[in-house]
């Protein structure tokens, strides 16, 4: 890169468990939303800060605190059609019950709307949920096999279980495809699942490569992703630093991002430990781009246990964007671009292409990244 990355580091009073970018309602102010953990108090929590970037030195703020009755294994946000200023936010939980609330933004609060907890919903802890992009349903799944879908517009605290596997098939995360079709991770190899509730029954495809054989033990996908132009390949971060693309139209097929690698196995990777979180990234933008054809994976950003945050490219070295001497847990990329900063004492608006990641670190403390 031409111009370096700013970066940011944030101490923080809890653990932090998972990060997430509010959607924007302010010009000049974002909200990052964490879910915490106080290990003294042993009190879990979902808090909000404010963000506000300057092109000199950005502040922080920090908003609001709700505590909850269990600490939270997966965390999701969207846009409110209805009302801008509060988005939606889906939080599961490690007591196998899921939290639905908004954050008003103008008053600087969180607000529990309903909760699913009944008995029957998922057997143990929720491994992974996900919100559609309307925020109308959410999916989730968990380590027993369960995978449930909650409408958001119907009677609070419902949901229809969409399958159980009664403990053959364990799932760690999920990610919606499109408004009817969404995919599950899960434990060992073939644990790719591609789901249509057009189809009831079970997956309608299957993943048929033994990805845990690039490995050095067996494998876990801990985090999915699907890009909204090419909602056919779906990305997968998990174990042994393994990051790989599976296209639906050839089931049997997969594109290898990074790994250790065994034997001839590529060995294009930063990291030996488990890929906590993968996403697409629209910032980086290589120069094949352009030119590249479908079957080209597009770049991806990974965050892993050994403290690399990272972007791959498909066929090329994976560029280090942070290295800590902890875990990295969990991180997101905000993609409302472009960035504005009020420039004091002027008063003048500059806008800018950037573009920031924030990211959660083991060791009590945020990171965010602002990319020229």
């Amino acid at each position: 890169m031409a111009d370096p990355v700013q970066i940011q580091r944030l101490p923080h009073d809890a653990y932090i468990d998972a990060v997430r970018w509010l959607p924007h309602f302010s010009t000049f102010t974002r909200h990052i939303l964490l879910a915490a953990f106080d290990s003294d108090t042993s009190t879990p929590s979902l808090q909000t800060i404010q963000f506000s970037p300057s092109q000199s030195a950005s502040s922080v703020t920090p908003q609001s605190l709700l505590p909850l009755p269990s600490r939270i294994t997966s965390l999701r946000t969207c846009s409110s059609a209805f009302n801008p200023s509060r988005p939606i936010i889906a939080a599961s939980t490690f007591s196998g019950s899921l939290l639905f609330l908004t954050a008003d933004l103008i008053h600087g609060s969180l607000n529990l709307e309903f909760s699913v907890a009944e008995k029957g919903f998922h057997n143990g802890s929720v491994s992974g949920i996900d919100l559609s992009d309307n925020g109308s349903e959410c999916v989730s799944v968990g380590e027993e096999g369960r995978i449930n879908l909650i409408s958001l517009e119907e009677e609070e605290g419902g949901f229809r279980r969409v399958f159980d596997s009664t403990g053959l098939v364990s799932y760690s995360a999920v990610k919606w495809a499109s408004p009817v079709e969404f995919v599950t991770g899960g434990v060992g190899r073939f644990s790719l699942h591609w789901w249509d509730q057009r189809k009831p029954g079970g997956p309608v495809v299957l993943f048929k490569e033994n990805w845990t054989d690039w490995g050095t033990t067996s494998g876990i996908v801990h985090s999915i992703d699907i890009h909204p132009s090419r909602k056919y390949t779906c990305l997968a971060g998990g174990s042994s630093g393994t990051v790989f693309a599976w296209d639906i139209r050839s089931p049997k097929e997969s594109t290898i991002l990074s790994s250790v690698g065994l034997n001839d196995a590529p060995t294009h990777s930063l990291v030996e430990s488990d890929v906590w979180e993968v996403q697409y990234d629209n910032y980086t933008h290589s120069s094949k781009i352009s030119n590249q054809s479908s079957s080209r994976i597009l770049p991806a950003m990974t965050c892993s246990e050994d403290g690399i945050l990272a972007v791959i490219e498909h066929g090329q070295q994976p560029t280090e964007l942070l290295a800590e001497p902890c875990a990295i847990n969990s991180f997101d990329i905000d993609r409302q671009n472009p960035s504005v900063f009020n420039c004091a004492p002027f008063n003048i608006i500059d806008t800018a292409t950037l573009q920031d990641v924030v990211c959660s670190l083991e060791w009590e403390s945020l990171a965010i990244l602002t990319r020229p």
